[in-house]
């Protein structure tokens, strides 16, 4: 997968190759842009480009790419699968002794000289100790390869962490790039971000998502393809990696929630679909999905409230929005969101989940 290959955002991808092809690449770069955009990606591309055995250049263009092929090709990018390699990482930290596992932070390396740095569970923050390692390391020349990479796949440091990495970046080595990933720069320190070199995904068209699924994702039927391309909100890694069947079942029990609602009649749908919400981890991953699902439909409805048809993102089920709309206002939306708060608090204080869900709908019951 070359340089060309990658989705959208050929403006930015151009200037990062030329400061490659210059030998101005900046010491640390944040990628910010939202989840799915393709950061992750992106970085491991650079790593490879900066690394690659072959060096070859695309299009004629005379820039940096990468080959794919070579030994630090290959390692670096059996990183790509972060979700895998995070995993393995964690299950290896639990085979240790209880003494250990504490001293043990979460790294990710399939190169010698790249280094993934993800937050660390549960907290899911960087640690202290993380940056240590990658202070107490990042000073030796490469063994390996042309350039140490780091990559720190989330911006959300604990102080003290953050901290010390703006020690790092204060005085950096000329071999080494450090990559900040992030949704939101703002998180990261205005110290952090002044002595780094800053790059935004942006998202892409909802046409171009459904091209790049129809050769992706081929088993998917054209409503399909155009209903994820709107709910990844322009991110083709999160349209990949959207569970269409998981969001279909989702939102199947919020249309019915919702139904209830409007229809203020038999609530035997209602109770039926709510009592599926039991307690558990799979429980919690099953009412956060609905949950999302319950904020994405009352935005389709705000965006028909609004005359703003061409943004909802639920367009297979049109028809059925357009006839809810015609029964709310912008009081009884913002009265269902303000529910959906108090559904999520009382997740927070462990309440019966099928009955908060239950008191959600009955209460909308009075306003609509």
């Amino acid at each position: 997968m070359p340089f060309t290959d990658f989705a959208g955002n050929p403006e930015t991808i151009h200037r990062l190759r030329e400061m490659l092809a210059r030998d101005r690449f900046p010491h640390a770069v944040i990628l910010s842009g939202a989840h799915g955009a393709g950061k992750y990606t992106l970085a491991l591309m650079l790593a490879r480009a900066m690394n690659c055995l072959e060096q070859p250049s695309t299009n004629g263009d005379g820039l940096p790419d990468f080959c794919g092929r070579c030994s630090n090709c290959t390692r670096i990018a059996q990183s790509a699968d972060l979700d895998a390699r995070f995993a393995e990482a964690v299950e290896a930290r639990e085979n240790l002794r209880d003494s250990d596992k504490k001293d043990t932070r979460l790294f990710v390396q399939t190169h010698p000289d790249v280094l993934i740095i993800p937050p660390d569970p549960p907290q899911m923050m960087i640690k202290v100790d993380q940056v240590r390692h990658v202070i107490d390391t990042i000073y030796y020349r490469p063994g390996e390869a042309r350039e140490r990479v780091y990559v720190f796949t989330g911006s959300a440091f604990m102080k003290e962490a953050a901290n010390s990495l703006l020690k790092v970046l204060e005085e950096p080595p000329d071999f080494a790039t450090i990559f900040l990933l992030t949704e939101n720069a703002g998180e990261l320190l205005p110290t952090i971000r002044s002595r780094s070199m800053t790059f935004h995904l942006g998202a892409l068209a909802a046409s171009e998502v459904e091209s790049r699924l129809a050769k992706l994702r081929p088993e998917w039927n054209p409503k399909q393809r155009a209903l994820v391309a709107r709910l990844s909100e322009g991110a083709l890694g999160r349209a990949l990696s959207l569970n269409l069947e998981s969001y279909i079942a989702a939102r199947s029990h919020a249309l019915i929630m919702l139904r209830s609602a409007l229809g203020a009649g038999d609530h035997t749908n209602l109770f039926k679909t709510t009592e599926t919400y039991r307690s558990g981890a799979e429980g919690r991953e099953k009412i956060d999905n609905l949950l999302r699902t319950l904020y994405a439909l009352l935005e389709d409805l705000m965006f028909l409230q609004s005359g703003a048809e061409q943004l909802i993102r639920n367009t297979d089920i049109l028809g059925e929005l357009k006839k809810m709309s015609e029964a709310t206002d912008f009081a009884w939306l913002q009265h269902a969101a303000e529910g959906l708060g108090e559904v999520e608090r009382g997740l927070r204080r462990n309440l019966l989940r099928s009955l908060s869900l239950d008191a959600f709908a009955t209460a909308l019951e009075r306003v609509s």
